[in-house]
């Protein structure tokens, strides 16, 4: 049977090329067809059609080319998204400032005062401070007794605390004069950071911190703690002389996975005593203690490299922490104080509520619109966080607020009800006594939310705070009615003796 003989490669081309024309001409024939009978339809259309038509075919071309022009077009170079500017650190200057305006608004500032007189203090005395924490059974007093078993104690400079600082000054092989602190443990603060010894650590050029193993968790946030304060850290695995090669190698590793780069991991031994049994030639048994030699040579060198490589910057780290500490001081001041005063705002306005709900002839439903109280009381809060107070978001929030809490009237009603039967010679109470304890109860859970919401958010945003008046509402509602109760039997008995 004769093989078929495949055609040459410039046949198959120009056949390809061929049914390409054909096909092409084919295409163009349709398309004119197309266009003469559109062209047809069009000539007999009405002028207005032709107006449509047109406006039609502007809009999308030119649409189509702007949009090509906007995917061919290069962008500008150097155009770059909006970075929001970075939050200023804390430094001498801000809390100095702070103090003063904190002083200005009646806040206790003497705490955060005694600590910036320390670190002047500290400055002048020229001491690289060096603070050690850990578990109490770390043996971080054990490693400072080994470092500098010629150390000098020094007392403490924080008095009037059953758990104190000791700090031990120590010269090192380098001739450099350090200070030693030892912190209380955590488990003597409870698996966290004692405020004593985070503020010792603010003050210190370098913290250590020591373990006997893998870190638990309270150990791991304590770490995690210290390393915000962004200056050097040496993690001291001790007692290492109790495990095994293959299991040591495991714990460091550990150890520096949780650094991950923050810090440098250092293997020691702290030294002490150790029991062990001797047998003697008659076969009897003893149990005797023999020192253990201590091993801390590596941490010796890694605290007088860390001291060697930048004196400076460790002074700049030490203040910068100290700044930052006393600054979170100051907000935790300052909040408290807000607090207390926004709390004895919502307390006036409550008995103001009550006093109100007594006097009235027919109490009404709505006594958070129509009343100036709540509109009142929720500018003062807006002064005391410092938020400017729009008469919109106020009337917002107590609208969302009345529809709110009217549904709940009948239930804090009835609440009243009861906690009166608990005054003994009260009798049947109605009308204003009852209205009287309900407003009261309204007013502190408005007052309550709009705090929170202020406090959290710097705002009083309506959505957030109706969240927040449903929690208050609910908070301790039998407590707080029985001593609003208290207040109105009181003010009617004063009514009812004789002048």
């Amino acid at each position: 049977m004769a093989m078929r003989t495949p055609l040459p490669l410039r046949q198959m081309l120009a056949f390809a090329l061929a049914l390409g024309l054909a096909l092409l001409l084919v295409l163009v024939l349709h398309l004119t067809d197309l266009s003469l009978s559109v062209w047809e339809r069009l000539s007999n259309a009405p002028i207005g059609f032709w107006l449509v038509y047109g406006s039609l075919i502007a809009v999308v071309a030119g649409g189509g080319a702007w949009l090509v022009w906007r995917l061919l077009a290069p962008r500008r170079a150097g155009a770059a998204p909006a970075v929001r500017a970075p939050v200023p650190l804390a430094d001498e200057a801000s809390v100095q400032a702070r103090v003063q305006a904190a002083q200005a608004q009646g806040i206790d500032t003497h705490a955060v005062q005694a600590e910036l007189a320390e670190l002047t203090r500290r400055r002048a005395a020229g001491s690289i401070v060096v603070t050690f924490f850990g578990e109490v059974s770390s043996g971080k007093s054990s490693l400072i007794a080994a470092l500098a078993p010629q150390a000098q104690v020094e007392i403490s400079p924080v008095a009037g605390s059953t758990r104190s600082v000791s700090h031990h000054v120590w010269t090192s092989v380098a001739g450099d004069r350090l200070v030693l602190a030892d912190v209380p443990g955590l488990n003597e603060a409870d698996g966290t950071l004692d405020p004593l010894a985070l503020a010792e650590a603010g003050r210190a050029h370098l913290v250590v911190f020591v373990c006997a193993g893998d870190l638990s968790r309270a150990e791991h946030a304590a770490l995690e703690r210290l390393l915000e304060l962004g200056k050097p850290l040496l993690l001291v695995l001790n007692k290492s002389d109790r495990y095994g090669d293959a299991d040591l190698a495991l714990i460091e590793a550990r150890l520096r996975e949780r650094l991950a780069g923050r810090g440098e991991c250092v293997v020691v031994t702290a030294g002490g005593e150790e029991e062990v049994l001797c047998i003697a030639a008659d076969g009897s048994e003893s149990r005797l203690l023999r020192p253990r030699p201590a091993q801390v040579g590596a941490l010796a060198a890694a605290i007088e490299q860390t001291v060697d490589a930048d004196p400076a910057m460790l002074e700049s780290l030490r203040d910068a922490a100290v700044f930052t500490l006393l600054d979170h001081q100051l907000d935790s001041a300052v909040a408290a104080h807000r607090q207390a005063r926004a709390e004895a705002i919502v307390q006036g306005y409550a008995r103001k509520a009550v006093f109100g709900a007594l006097a009235a002839v027919g109490p009404g439903t709505d006594v958070l619109i129509q009343g100036y109280l709540g509109v009142n009381m929720l500018q003062e809060l807006c002064a005391v966080y410092e938020v400017p107070a729009k008469d919109l978001d106020l009337q917002r929030f107590l609208e969302l607020a009345s529809a709110h809490v009217g549904r709940k009237l009948n239930l804090l009603l009835a609440l009243a009800g009861n906690v009166f039967k608990a005054f003994p010679g009260v009798g049947t109470v109605v009308g204003g006594a009852l209205h009287a304890v309900a407003y009261g109860l309204i007013f502190e859970s408005l007052g309550h939310a709009a705090a929170r919401s202020l406090a959290s958010r710097g705002a009083l945003v309506p959505g957030v705070a109706i969240t927040l008046l449903e929690d208050a509402l609910g908070e301790h509602l039998e407590t707080r009615a029985r001593r609003l109760a208290g207040l109105v039997v009181g003010t009617r008995h004063a009514d009812d003796s004789p002048r």
